[in-house]
């Protein structure tokens, strides 16, 4: 025996209670979220506070390796053929590294040749 349900349906209309409901319900969180879009309430506001890129400790790597080298050039003029193309290497390579994380390249701190006086045995240590 089959069950027939006891609530009339009307099929006329095509619009039954749950699928009003339905759509009642969508209307209701499109219309709340759809302003909440453009603003920024929903941002949270933490992109300046992200941590720090993993390649910035390499472009100041690369910054600090381009003053020794620098600085190993100062204390003595005659490894120029052989230092500065390195330096310049290191240079480049902080530049390109900075490029890619987006920020500016940051200085590297005082230089090796303050802190030694152009001593080439402390440089090139």
């Amino acid at each position: 025996m089959a069950r027939r349900r006891t609530t009339p349906h009307d099929r006329a209309l095509g619009h039954s209670r749950r699928n009003l409901l339905r759509a009642g319900a969508l209307l209701a969180l499109g219309g709340a979220v759809a302003p909440l879009t453009g603003c920024d309430l929903l941002d949270r506001g933490d992109r300046q506070d992200q941590a720090p890129d993993p390649l910035e400790p390499l472009a100041t790597q690369a910054r600090e390796l381009a003053a020794r080298h620098r600085a190993a050039l100062a204390a003595d003029p005659g490894l120029a053929p052989l230092l500065t193309p390195i330096a310049d290497a290191h240079e480049a390579h902080a530049a390109e590294l900075a490029k890619l994380t987006g920020r500016p390249a940051a200085s590297p701190g005082p230089s090796p040749e303050a802190t030694t006086g152009g001593d080439r045995a402390a440089v090139v240590v």
